[in-house]
């Protein structure tokens, strides 16, 4: 999908905010085809309990991580280690597949060019976390389900 540049055509594009349109993923997954506008990203957030992955179709991508995982419930607050922050780049045709508790943000660094990636998950997702971040204190902001997006 993510080398599929007809498909990448289908995406509308807007200067001011991301776009995404869900897309069939292979057996079950659900996908994500998202658009990044200059400067556009995530903010931290979680993926509810499902695995993921995904790849920069166009443009690159940086992602901050933390290195450990992170337990998905009964937590409102966390004081995170040193040293647990990670930052990788992905540009086009790289990705990255992580496990059900993987907190992170995602953001087009770029300041002129569009950025598209092709995101899957399994199982699909049920809800997705928000997180603030203020130096080493990662705090629970909001639930987001399906119906929300």
């Amino acid at each position: 999908m993510a080398a599929d540049t007809s498909l990448h055509r289908e995406l509308p594009l807007d200067p001011e905010g991301r776009t995404w349109v869900r897309i069939e993923g292979p057996r079950g997954a659900e996908a994500w085809l998202i658009g990044w506008p200059p400067g556009a990203e995530t903010g931290w957030h979680d993926h509810g309990g499902s695995y993921g992955c995904f790849v920069t179709a166009a443009g690159e991508l940086t992602e901050q991580s933390l290195s450990v995982p992170l337990p998905s419930d009964g937590w409102r607050s966390l004081e995170l280690y040193e040293g647990l922050d990670r930052s990788r780049v992905l540009p086009e045709g790289k990705g990255r597949a992580f496990g059900p508790n993987h907190v992170h943000q995602v953001e087009n660094r770029s300041q002129t060019t569009h950025a598209v990636s092709v995101h899957a998950y399994y199982p699909p997702l049920p809800l997705q976390r928000r997180y603030s971040r203020k130096g080493r204190t990662l705090t629970l902001e909001l639930v987001e389900r399906p119906e929300d997006w």
